[in-house]
């Protein structure tokens, strides 16, 4: 051990690693979460579950993962459905290339292992959005293969037990965090100690207020032998949150007495690809205060006439013009608008959507952009916050 760590003594012998592996065993048997992908050890159940608790909380997968599992109860299925279908599920729980490669991953379960998930976290690992640690839950917790395992909640505990004075995020503390879960994992029981010692990070050995006097391997603590438990680990400082000003364009028309909104497809590359959203830009917030919103309808009225009896002002020349180069559409005066503010990554987003009047509709579409019935806004695949503008223009008419 480097001298950045104090191990307990007791850890850096066989005997000591078996006794912390009984200590934590015992605990478990008494104190593990019940959680619905426990109950069996089907790897794909497991395999979702842990792509699903990539940067989410156990409470807020719950949801998600029984209705995954009603509507692709194994990896075929998932594999022959639609994305579209896959992202529609997954709406609301960020983070939307975990959707992606979920599906990709699920095909090439299919295609090249027939159906079989690799029984081996080296080809695990060459599947679509698994990683290391997520490779390792698989193994040891469907396979039962002695596999380490570093996430959230094991980083934090290994960190305090080895009471490592290292960044846990830089390569120097990764190491040797990994090197140490590969040398306490047990190899008769790792399935259940992999995640016994994610239960007692997640219950017990928590970021601001650990409960050393619960804790059944305290005595193996470097940190609690130091007093350290509330200073480690140590982490990076967070990155500053930005504030950014955006404004989403959303073209109607009525056609046949119908509502028609024109909505782009995001593309491979952009946040949130794949989901359908408004035509959406940075923009500077003088230009959303220079918006008079409080003159606009932001909860529509009951005639489709009625949406085009008064005439507002006009977004920005240069924005207009943006939206016609990208969607081909010409557009008239704004009629109504929306003020959300949300957050994604380290940017709180101000933004404002904006309806506007079509005056000119394109002969024909690009790629990647199509009208959508009103009624049928809701079937879409959409961001938490497409689905918020979605919900406000199907008021339309209510």
């Amino acid at each position: 051990m480097l001298a950045e760590t104090v191990v307990a003594p007791t850890l850096q012998t066989p005997a000591g690693r078996h006794g912390l592996q009984r200590q934590m065993l015992k605990w478990y048997a008494c104190a593990g979460r019940q959680l619905p992908w426990r109950q069996s050890r089907d790897p794909y159940r497991i395999w979702l579950s842990e792509i699903m608790l990539q940067q989410t909380t156990v409470a807020a997968v719950i949801p998600y993962f029984e209705r995954f599992t009603a509507a692709f109860p194994d990896v075929k299925a998932l594999a022959a459905a639609p994305l579209d279908d896959v992202l529609r599920l997954w709406e609301g729980l960020g983070y939307y290339s975990r959707a992606r490669n979920l599906h990709r991953a699920a095909g090439l379960v299919v295609s090249e292992h027939g159906g079989q998930f690799p029984a081996d976290a080296v080809q695990l690992q060459k599947l679509p959005g698994i990683g290391r640690y997520t490779a390792g839950a698989i193994a040891s917790f469907a396979f039962d293969l002695p596999a380490p395992i570093v996430e959230a909640n094991t980083e934090r505990l290994y960190a305090r037990l080895l009471g490592l004075q290292l960044d846990v995020r830089s390569a120097a503390g990764q190491k040797q965090l990994w090197a140490f879960a590969e040398s306490i994992v047990s190899t008769e029981r790792p399935g259940d100690f992999n995640q016994s010692v994610m239960d007692l990070g997640a219950r017990i050995c928590t970021p601001t207020s650990p409960r050393c006097s619960d804790c059944p391997v305290r005595e193996y603590c470097g940190a609690f032998r130091l007093g350290l438990q509330h200073e480690l680990p140590r982490k990076p400082p967070r990155a500053p949150v930005t504030a950014i000003a955006e404004l989403a364009v959303i073209p109607m028309r009525v056609q046949q007495g119908r509502r028609q909104f024109l909505l782009r497809r995001r593309d491979t590359g952009e946040r949130w690809a794949g989901m359908w959203d408004a035509y959406r830009e940075e923009t500077q917030p003088e230009i959303l205060d220079a918006l008079p919103v409080s003159a606009f309808q932001t909860k529509p009225r009951s005639r489709v006439g009625s949406l085009f009896s008064a005439e507002h002002e006009q977004l920005p020349a240069a924005t207009l013009e943006r939206v016609k180069q990208q969607s081909g559409a010409v557009l008239g005066a704004v009629t109504a608008a929306l003020q959300l503010t949300y957050a994604v990554t380290r940017f709180k987003v101000r933004l404002t959507a904006v309806v506007c009047r079509v005056h000119q509709s394109p002969r024909s579409l690009p790629d990647g952009w199509s009208w959508h019935a009103q009624e049928d806004l809701g079937e879409l695949p959409l961001s938490k916050t497409g689905r918020q503008i979605t919900d406000w223009l199907q008021q339309f008419g209510n």
